[in-house]
C-alpha cells in the first residue's frame, strides 16, 4: 500500500515541499522576531548613550522601562512550548 500512495499522492508532491519550505520559513522568521538578543544589545546601546551623554536619564529611564518590558515578553514567550 506504501507504493501504491505514493503513486497516487505524486501529483500533490510539489504542494507537499512547497508547504515544508513555508513552515521552515515560518519556523525561522518566529526565531528571530522572539530573539532576546537585539533586545540586549539595544539596551547595551542605550546605556552606552547616557553614559557619553547623548540622552538624559529620563529618556533613558523611559527607553530602558520599554526594553525591559520587551525582554520580559520574549522570555515569557520562549518559555511556552511552540504552537502554544
Amino acid at each position: 500500500m506504501g507504493l501504491l500512495t505514493h503513486l497516487l499522492t505524486l501529483p500533490i508532491a510539489p504542494l507537499r515541499g512547497t508547504v515544508w519550505v513555508l513552515d521552515q520559513v515560518l519556523l525561522t522568521a518566529e526565531d528571530e522576531f522572539y530573539d532576546p538578543e537585539p533586545v540586549r544589545d539595544q539596551l547595551a546601546e542605550l546605556e552606552r548613550e547616557l553614559v557619553d551623554g547623548r540622552i538624559g536619564p529620563e529618556e533613558f529611564d523611559a527607553r530602558e522601562d520599554e526594553l525591559l518590558d520587551r525582554l520580559e515578553w520574549l522570555q515569557a514567550r520562549r518559555r511556552q512550548p511552540r504552537g502554544g
